[in-house]
């Protein structure tokens, strides 16, 4: 193990991680036009912390949903990041960006 972390820390870690998880999606449910960085960042953000509060309140089932739900997160902000550099030359081009 990397690092420990206690009882009261781990379930901290926990509803702050579930938190995320349920405001990201609440996020994405309630925008227009939610940013992706924005909503990946924060479900990335979940699944971390709630990662580290299984690391003391073990359930295998639910650390491989947080493996899961931690990379798709990542490819969600990869294709953001993509997607932003794609669109920033165009920007330049049209002179809309100094």
């Amino acid at each position: 193990m990397i690092f420990s972390v206690g009882h009261t820390l781990a379930n901290v870690a926990g509803f702050t991680g579930m938190a995320c998880v349920v405001l990201a999606y609440g996020y994405v449910t309630g925008s227009t036009k939610p940013n992706p960085f924005i909503q990946h960042g924060v479900n990335l953000l979940g699944a971390i912390l709630l990662a580290i509060s299984l690391t003391v309140n073990m359930n295998p089932a639910s650390m491989v949903l947080e493996g899961f739900w931690g990379a798709i997160a990542i490819w969600g902000l990869l294709k953001a990041l993509r997607t932003a550099r794609r669109e920033s030359p165009s920007r330049q081009t049209s002179g809309s960006h100094p």
